[in-house]
């Protein structure tokens, strides 16, 4: 073992605090697989997974448990923010804690790779340093809703594998989280964030999950997230549930932190985990993305498999991917990408032989590039202060060599765009359930959970109908009746699977023509935009905080990809630049997000654009519900 080392105190050093062995010697307590590691310590807490519970001992109360006799050293700052007279936002007052001699904050994939090649870090240090990160943030911004107690000695068999000359990919000992109505087979639950799954048991791991194992990434638990995925209700606190509480965004504490895969955006864009999974139904990847200044991967519905997955609609719902670079998103979609006997739907996807790491490139490539800005259709609803900023941004782009065509519209915008933000019931709105998202979803959620459930040990849910008793009979915790019945969070109760439970499951006509009318018109509509009239364009730019815009790409099943634009001066949360492209073209928006993410990263940040760090403002206040805005 290194003298020098930085995870291990010089008092301590060469004996393991546990077991009061030698460090040479075997742990007797068997809690370690680490007598011939460098990651015994962190700097202010030890990592100790024991059994089921993750606990973080200070050095003290540590060598304590262990019947020490040695004095170890306690931190000598504190683990949380200091309270100043004028404190809304400080910069710094999640100071990242350090992970020896390697700057794990805002490093990459590629990064913690070259420092396990180059042996100065290792998978085990590489978990144990975000770990604390999570430990630091988790009651502030409650990201993590549950972690995995096997992941310290995952990653010790990975970095066993890695001495032994076994590398398995990009991913080998990189961590990552997984939102919560993602299964595991494992000791964590998966539960969609309601105490009604709690205890129960999947049948296997999700295909995603298990295509990340075998890519050697080590899975750290699973994300908070909105209540059944949004599902439930209708009028509710974004990032809420009644198992993990409210996650709140590192930017802004007050206001919605994007959903439903709140965790998985807001853990990223605070350095809690560096790659996350969440799934989009209608918004649900490219929303939390965009809002937490990250690279969000909404695939093509059928691109990924749902096996696994909690459903809410087999027309739309797909796994998507986070990161802080378009790399590093493309790392986990590369990984869990492909056909999977269990859900049909990815069967028909054309194969991709190479993967989509090889699509990514840098601004030289935008010379000649063209593409669309469906203006009336999308961008005519972000405010003046994003218009402007994306408008230089749009501006950049033409620099590099690329052609920006106006007015490429959507057809029937005028009929299928809500002019009044996201609504998925904007068919009913108008006049025409026969023409609505929302009347499809419902049958769809009725007979999919039920599906689900039918795989489930260990629980006595078994319907829609039993979740909407579970709610109504655990009211303090599910808020099963609308506030102030309830509880604020879930403000209408739980109408969503109410009116889910109203359809019987009924595939009618009313359905078939809902389903109809969205797909085609909002297929054709895109198509068309693409085509500009025989001249064909390299991708749509969309604002993704025009809800608009990545709504009808979810009726359609297309893809989006969206990157890190700025951050709104009012709210002091970021927003986004999305590309949209038709079906199984993730190849083209990952060349061309990629290009346009080099771009801005080169020769946009002077102008403010890019990826900015979390400014933690409001990290005081708990309001519930968070504010839209």
């Amino acid at each position: 073992m290194p003298t020098a080392n930085p995870f291990i105190p010089m008092a301590v050093q060469g004996i393991c605090p546990l077991c009061s062995n030698p460090v040479t010697a075997p742990c007797s307590l068997k809690l370690w697989q680490l007598h011939n590691s460098d990651a015994m310590w962190t700097q202010d807490f030890l990592v100790v997974f024991v059994t089921t519970t993750v606990l973080g001992l200070s050095r003290s109360a540590l060598a304590q448990a262990a019947n020490s006799s040695i004095t170890l050293q306690v931190p000598d700052s504190y683990f949380f923010p200091q309270q100043t007279p004028q404190d809304a936002t400080v910069p710094q007052a999640f100071p990242f804690p350090s992970c020896g001699d390697f700057a794990l904050e805002e490093a990459t994939v590629d990064e913690m790779q070259d420092a396990m090649v180059n042996g100065s870090l290792s998978a085990v240090q590489l978990l144990t340093c975000y770990n604390e990160r999570a430990y630091q943030t988790q009651a502030y911004i409650n990201t993590i809703l549950q972690f995995n107690p096997d992941a310290l000695s995952i990653a010790a068999s990975l970095d066993a594998e890695r001495a032994a000359g076994k590398v398995r990919g990009p991913l080998h000992g990189i961590p990552f989280a997984i939102k919560d109505n993602i299964a595991s087979k494992d000791k964590m639950e998966t539960t969609a964030g309601s105490w009604a799954l709690l205890g129960s048991v999947v049948p296997r791991d999700a295909f995603t999950v298990s295509k990340l194992r075998d890519a050697g990434a080590v899975l750290m638990g699973k994300a908070t997230l909105s209540e059944w995925a949004d599902m439930r209700s209708n009028n509710y606190s974004e990032g809420y549930s009644g198992r993990g509480g409210q996650c709140r965004s590192a930017y802004n504490f007050t206001v919605n932190p994007g959903g439903s895969s709140s965790g998985s955006g807001v853990g990223v864009g605070a350095n809690v985990f560096p790659i996350a999974l969440g799934t989009e139904t209608d918004g649900s990847v490219i929303n939390p993305a965009e809002r937490n200044a990250v690279v969000g991967i909404k695939p093509t519905v059928g691109r990924t498999s749902r096996s696994g997955v909690i459903p809410e609609s087999t027309n739309q719902d797909t796994v998507g991917t986070f990161g802080k670079t378009v790399r590093d998103a493309t790392y986990a979609f590369d990984a869990i990408y492909g056909p999977d006997p269990r859900d049909n739907a990815s069967l028909a996807q054309p194969p991709e032989s190479q993967g989509y790491t090889c699509q990514l490139t840098n601004s030289s490539v935008l010379n000649g590039a063209t593409f669309g800005i469906p203006w009336d259709s999308f961008w005519v609803y972000a405010d003046e202060e994003q218009q402007a900023t994306l408008l230089s941004m749009l501006d950049l782009v033409s620099s590099a060599g690329a052609t920006i065509v106006n007015n490429t519209e959507i057809t029937d915008h005028e009929t299928l765009v809500s002019p009044d933000g996201w609504n998925w019931d904007y068919g009913t709105t108008r006049g025409y359930p026969n023409e609505s998202e929302y009347t499809y979803v419902k049958v769809d959620f009725y007979n999919n959970i039920a599906f689900y459930l039918s795989e489930l040990e260990n629980t006595e849910m078994t319907s829609v109908q039993d979740l909407v008793l579970y709610n109504y009979d655990n009211d303090g915790s599910e808020g099963g009746y609308p506030y102030p019945g309830g509880i604020p969070a879930f403000y209408s109760g739980q109408d969503g699977l109410l009116a889910s439970l109203d359809t019987n499951g009924t595939y009618d006509d009313l359905y078939y023509t809902a389903l109809h009318f969205c797909q085609s018109k909002t297929r054709g509509g895109i198509d068309d935009a693409l085509d500009n009239n025989g001249q064909q364009l390299d991708a749509l730019l969309v604002p993704p905080d025009v809800a608009q815009s990545y709504q009808i790409a979810a009726q359609a099943g297309y893809p989006v990809l969206t990157i890190p634009a700025a951050t709104h001066s009012d709210s002091g949360m970021p927003y986004g630049l999305a590309l949209m492209q038709t079906a199984w073209a993730e190849d083209k928006l990952i060349h061309w997000g990629s290009a346009i993410e080099d771009l801005v990263m080169t020769q946009g940040k002077g102008q403010g654009l890019g990826r900015t760090l979390p400014r933690w403002r409001g990290y005081r206040e708990r309001n519930i519900p968070v504010i839209n805005a």
